[in-house]
């Protein structure tokens, strides 16, 4: 059993968090060049063979060969691109169980896009067409036209598939119902008809409008696939809510969406914060009494000089707000920068994880990660941070003697 099996052990038998200095990913590694080419119908030349058997050969992906094998027979029909979908998810796995994770998913090879991926299987939404996100990356957009529904659990087969040859922890990234409701076009709980009457009508008929969309996702569409989930075993959920601080206005409804998404389930639920003025999160998720862990990317707005005092880390400011949640939360603290292919040094992540651990004053509040899923990074890039991110968390671990 390798060291992050055994931690992992500990973490299934109690479904606890309360261990110093865990590590994990967040979310998305970027698509194989194999899978996307072969997806895509697009010839499959040497170098992607190539790739598939070094990337196969470096993880000790069992019988990779097979995958070869797939491969040289492309083009490939759907059910062989289903096939080529399981491998793919297979090295996700084993490149976050190699670097040394102690929590793991398959850097969502199944899916297809964090918010496509959810309303695809949803009732109620109809698509409206796509939209500029960031980057020049665009994702399909859809209107909420009538009462929100689960058409069929989304991620029991990726759980049930994962489950079968990962070996450390699993944790189950899920986009949330404020970031779904945010992102989509209501044409169902405000429509013209509430344009009638005053400016404060108006904004009072909005507002209440608002609620009931993300009570709507909340209630009949994120908890059902989370029940689903749970009842498969899954122990570790993770709410990704992107568009949590879109509106300072509506954090008091950003709050109901994951308390009426979780409330009264049984498994330990943590929510990730994408890059945002964390400020604007307070006191507003002092009713956030079921999230056992805040992951929020931190390494973004840092120096890259070493040091542990507050001058050194000026993007770790935020966090003593973190720290004095009345029901004390773990943070996961975001230590790679997901941006640039610049490498962290394993040193400067023991210094960005020790001045966290000091402002805190207890390590098992403290979990390791990047600020955001590695998409946007070749997997050379993210392999190299991850695993730097790794040794510089033993390298605190010898610091405090842990």
């Amino acid at each position: 059993m390798n060291k992050a099996s055994e931690r992992a052990t500990t973490l299934t038998a109690g479904g606890d968090l309360n261990q110093p200095l865990l590590t994990h990913e967040l979310g998305s590694l970027a698509k194989p060049n194999w899978r996307v080419r072969a997806f895509a119908g697009s010839r499959i030349e040497e170098g992607d063979l190539e790739e598939a058997r070094l990337w196969g050969e470096r993880l000790e992906v069992p019988d990779h060969e097979q995958l070869l094998d797939l491969l040289r027979g492309a083009p490939l029909d759907s059910g062989q691109k289903e096939e080529l979908k399981r491998w793919s998810s297979r090295y996700g796995v084993r490149f976050l169980e190699k670097v040394g994770l102690d929590v793991v998913y398959d850097g969502e090879q199944q899916r297809s896009e964090m918010y496509a991926w959810s309303v695809a299987h949803a009732e109620g939404f109809d698509w409206r067409g796509s939209v500029r996100a960031f980057d020049n990356k665009y994702y399909s957009k859809a209107a909420v036209t009538g009462p929100v529904s689960l058409r069929e659990p989304f991620h029991n087969d990726e759980f049930e598939l994962l489950r079968g040859f990962a070996q450390a922890e699993l944790k189950v990234p899920i986009t949330g119902a404020y970031t779904i409701a945010d992102w989509s076009f209501d044409e169902h709980h405000f429509t013209d008809i509430d344009l009638a009457g005053s400016a404060a009508t108006r904004r009072s008929r909005r507002r209440a409008g608002r609620r009931s969309l993300i009570r709507d996702v909340a209630r009949n569409l994120i908890r059902p696939n989370l029940q689903a989930l749970i009842g498969l075993g899954a122990r570790w959920l993770q709410i990704d809510e992107p568009g949590g601080s879109t509106d300072p206005e509506e954090l008091d409804l950003f709050v109901e969406s994951f308390n009426e998404s979780v409330e009264g389930l049984e498994a330990v639920f943590s929510t990730h914060l994408c890059f945002s003025d964390y400020n604007l999160f307070f006191p507003g998720i002092e009713g956030m009494t079921e999230c056992k862990q805040y992951a929020v990317g931190f390494a973004n707005y840092d120096s890259r000089e070493l040091g542990v005092s507050d001058a050194a880390r000026p993007g770790y400011t935020v966090i003593s707000k973190f720290r004095d949640l009345p029901y004390r939360p773990a943070l996961g603290l975001g230590v790679l920068d997901i941006h640039t292919d610049f490498i962290e040094s394993p040193e400067l992540v023991r210094d960005r994880v020790l001045y966290a651990v000091d402002v805190f004053g207890d390590p098992n509040r403290i979990h390791v990660t990047p600020d955001c899923g590695l998409r946007t990074r070749s997997w050379d890039v993210a392999y190299s941070k991850l695993e730097n991110m790794v040794a510089g968390v033993e390298l605190a671990k010898q610091r405090l003697g842990l």
